[in-house]
């Protein structure tokens, strides 16, 4: 569309300018009329405004004006249209798309939505499009939201405080939030928004302040990140444990290593629940390393010897290759 644009404008100018060209070197040398005369007599004939000639027309000055009116009024009609027809365009492509994402958002279930696509709600959102999770992001900020699509994201433009907004992103249907805004204020407001809307939604958000850490939780927050201290934490780490650090970054971002660390749920009644780690043979087999088990009490079990029973509700936090990682999904849940 963007191409087809820049054509139809340089096609409507290029025509207007070489008429006017056309129209100021015709009447200078039949007419012998100055540059200004010639160029003032060619506009107002192809805009058929209709004042009187600059100077009294020859015969032969006639002819060329007739030719003239001809060719340069079609090219303004023609110049009118394109310009009339590239706005219209460009209004309908707006309504109905914006009418597809809205079909495209009603359609989503089970999805995350990043909330504020600044420098980490960005970030978060390319995390969940490289693992091919279903996201929506929500920025007040138009620029923001285009930039988002053009990263081939599905994004809303929206204020993410308000109620209104969240029901437009399918809030009642989500499987999880971040709230990634620019204070802690508004992602208190976004927490406590949302969970009164979708109790059982998990929510992630970034604390700005210290202090703010604990009532961000206290709203409803499950998990919150203090970009700050974090950044400290893995500074000292990169210092003191430089391999361990480059580890961390390799398993967890998929950089420098076909592997990632994923968890993945035992469903009910599968073949797994009761059996022993040896029993499952998943290192053997699959090439996966499980290297904790979260109990759904809450009791997480760090690399869990291999008699260890696994049982319904159980989440395996497990590390190996995706197609690996994708096949041991597949075995808990029963698929």
């Amino acid at each position: 569309m963007q191409s087809t644009l820049t054509r139809r404008i340089l096609l409507t100018g290029g025509l207007v300018f070489l008429t006017v060209i056309f129209g100021t070197t015709g009447f200078m040398g039949v007419e012998g009329y100055s540059a200004f005369d010639a160029f003032y007599m060619t506009l107002i004939t192809i805009s058929t405004v209709g004042y009187q000639e600059v100077h009294p027309l020859s015969h032969a000055g006639r002819v060329f004006n007739s030719v003239l009116i001809l060719f340069g009024v079609s090219v303004m009609f023609f110049a009118v249209g394109a310009v009339t027809q590239t706005i219209i365009e460009l209004e309908l492509r707006e309504h109905f798309g914006e009418r597809r994402r809205k079909r495209v958002i009603d359609k989503l279930r089970n999805h995350f939505i990043v909330c504020g696509y600044g420098r980490v709600g960005r970030h978060a959102a390319l995390e969940l499009m490289r693992t091919g999770a279903p996201f929506l992001v929500v920025d007040r900020n138009e620029a923001r939201v285009q930039q988002a699509r053009q990263a081939g994201m599905i994004a809303m433009a929206g204020d993410s405080t308000r109620d209104a907004t969240l029901r437009s992103a399918g809030i009642e249907r989500a499987k999880g939030l971040v709230s990634a805004l620019a204070t802690d204020a508004d992602n208190l407001f976004v927490i406590l928004s949302a969970k009164t809307l979708n109790p059982a939604l998990t929510v992630v958000t970034r604390a700005g302040e210290e202090e703010a850490e604990q009532k961000l939780k206290i709203a409803g927050a499950d998990t919150v990140f203090a970009p700050f201290s974090m950044a400290g934490h893995r500074l000292a780490h990169a210092l003191l444990r430089p391999h361990v650090s480059s580890f961390l970054d390799s398993a967890t971002s998929a950089m420098g290593l076909d592997v990632s660390i994923e968890q993945v749920q035992v469903a009910p009644g599968t073949e797994v629940v009761s059996k022993s780690l040896r029993d499952l043979h998943v290192r053997r087999e699959l090439g996966v390393i499980v290297l904790a088990i979260s109990k759904p009490q809450g009791r997480m079990i760090f690399n869990p010897p291999a008699e260890t029973e696994i049982l319904a509700g159980d989440y395996l936090i497990v590390m190996g290759a995706a197609p690996k990682l994708r096949d041991l999904e597949r075995l808990v849940r029963g698929e």
